[in-house]
Formats: structure tokens, C-alpha cells, sequence
């Protein structure tokens, strides 16, 4: 790694555990929320994290044929409809330099949640992208995470 956040800026790494703490108690599927981490971290090229999310989701039960479609999921039936929405979300949440998430991308996706899980899912989003900001210029290295989760 060329720094070591953890160590660097505990205060800052604490908060975002917080957070993750939050969004794995606020009532999103478990899956659905690592599958959004893995579907950013694709967008962004980070290593460590789509190593990261997909030992997690394998760990979780996830197939490996969904797991290896996520990135041309617009072209695959593999995936619910609520999942579509919320990776229509996460690209849009992710994809900012060409400009604001438009109404029509809110309203498609918001049919598909709450206005809780809205808030939430783009929570998911918002954690995620700061995690990848954080591992690809530490260069965290990828292949050595070892997942603790269990179906």
C-alpha cells in the first residue's frame, strides 16, 4: 500500500464503518447491497473492492454466473427487476461527470423502492465510491481478502 488510511486517519476509517454498519442494518438485502458495492467498483477499476464484494456475495450463496454477468447486466435476464433498478441507480449515482441523475432515471428506479430504501441505496453508493477513493490511490492490494460472512 503507499498509506495506510486505517492508521492515517482512524477517526475518518471509524465513520465509515459506522456507516456500514447502518446500511447492513437498514432493511436492504444483503446481497442486493454488496452486489451495488461490485457493480461501482467495476465503473471506478477497483481491484481490491470487486475482490472484496464478490467473495462476499459468493460467501452470501451468489451464483457465479450472476456474479460474472454483473457488468452487461443491462443485457442479462439473470437479474430481478428491483436489482436492475438499483443498478440504474448506482451507474447514474456513480456516472456524475456528464452531468445530474435526471427525473426519468429517479422515477424509473423510485418505483422499486421505498423512499427509505431510495435514501439508503444511495447511501450504499455514496460509501462505496468513497471506499473505492480510498483503495485505488492507497493501492490496496487485491486478492488477499478473506471473507467472515455466511449464508
Amino acid at each position: 500500500m503507499r498509506f495506510n488510511y486505517v492508521k492515517l486517519a482512524n477517526g475518518g476509517y471509524e465513520a465509515m464503518l459506522a456507516l456500514e454498519k447502518y446500511l447492513h442494518d437498514s432493511g436492504l438485502e444483503p446481497n442486493l447491497i454488496h452486489l451495488i458495492k461490485l457493480r461501482v467498483s467495476q465503473i471506478n477499476g477497483c481491484a481490491y473492492c470487486i475482490d472484496l464484494h464478490w467473495k462476499d456475495l459468493r460467501a452470501l450463496g451468489e451464483s457465479e454466473e450472476r456474479l460474472y454477468m454483473l457488468d452487461a447486466w443491462h443485457e442479462s435476464k439473470l437479474y430481478s427487476d428491483r436489482e436492475r433498478a438499483a443498478f440504474t441507480w448506482a451507474e447514474a449515482v456513480t456516472n456524475l461527470q456528464a452531468g445530474h441523475v435526471s427525473d426519468e432515471v429517479y422515477a424509473e428506479v423510485s418505483s422499486h423502492f421505498s423512499e427509505v430504501e431510495m435514501a439508503n441505496v444511495t447511501f450504499v453508493c455514496a460509501a462505496i465510491n468513497a471506499w473505492n477513493r480510498l483503495a485505488i490511490p492507497g493501492r490496496a492490494e487485491p486478492g488477499r481478502y478473506q471473507s467472515r460472512l455466511k449464508k
